[in-house]
């Protein structure tokens, strides 16, 4: 029986990259289907999209990232899909990894795939503030659930069917890596990391600065503690 797959393309202004992601993994991944959901972009990121005939879903207002990536779980639910991953428009990640992480899920039975730029520590280690709040965010799960989770923040993860079920109904709206995977790790589900190599963006600067990173880490936390409450 085939296995249908998806790629998950969050885009916010995402012009001079979007191309080249989706390139690298038609090329790399071509049994992977794939859809840009364009977060109301301010660039030529949806023209760039339609000129090129790419995939693309338009959302008519800015939803912020939890809202873009929910909207393309709830895709690929409606459409059948059995696993989703999701994958930066920027360039970070590399799509020769993307089969190599359904056959690692299929054959651990996991319901989450995280990739991690932190198992094997090679290739791009993020920013030292953005390390920082991940081994913060890592320590905090720990302490909570009991599990090691390298990098909570990482924004490739490949997810089944049954979990694309619980996102399509409830997804945290703003900064969702860490808060979602506890509450995967709370339903009882297998969350898993996978080793992989991230590159630095291909243009443009991270929306997260040093003041967002605050209210970031505060915000989060504050949903993580809420999320256990919930058990």
């Amino acid at each position: 029986m085939e296995i249908k797959s998806i790629v998950i393309i969050p885009a916010y202004n995402e012009e001079k990259s979007i191309v080249k992601t989706v390139q690298d993994i038609c090329e790399h991944a071509p049994e992977f289907d794939y859809v840009i959901i364009n977060d109301c972009s301010t660039d030529h990121t949806l023209s760039v999209c339609r000129e090129h005939h790419l995939h693309v879903l338009n959302l008519p207002v800015n939803l912020g990232i939890g809202g873009a990536v929910q909207t393309g779980f709830l895709y690929a639910y409606k459409n059948g899909y059995d696993y989703a991953i999701q994958f930066d428009g920027d360039g970070q990640h590399d799509a020769k990894y993307l089969q190599e992480m359904r056959d690692y899920m299929i054959e651990q039975n996991a319901d989450m795939l995280i990739g991690s730029r932190f198992l094997e520590k090679v290739g791009f280690q993020s920013t030292g503030m953005r390390r920082f709040g991940i081994r913060y965010f890592s320590a905090l799960i720990k302490l909570l659930t009991g599990q090691k989770i390298t990098d909570p923040t990482s924004g490739m993860r490949m997810i089944n069917r049954d979990i694309l079920a619980m996102y399509s109904e409830s997804y945290p709206k703003d900064y969702p890596e860490p808060e979602s995977v506890v509450a995967i790790i709370n339903s009882e589900k297998k969350v898993m990391e996978y080793p992989v190599i991230m590159r630095k963006r291909m243009e443009g600067t991270s929306s997260i600065s040093p003041l967002k990173s605050i209210y970031y880490m505060i915000k989060v936390s504050l949903a993580i503690f809420l999320e256990m409450l919930r058990k």
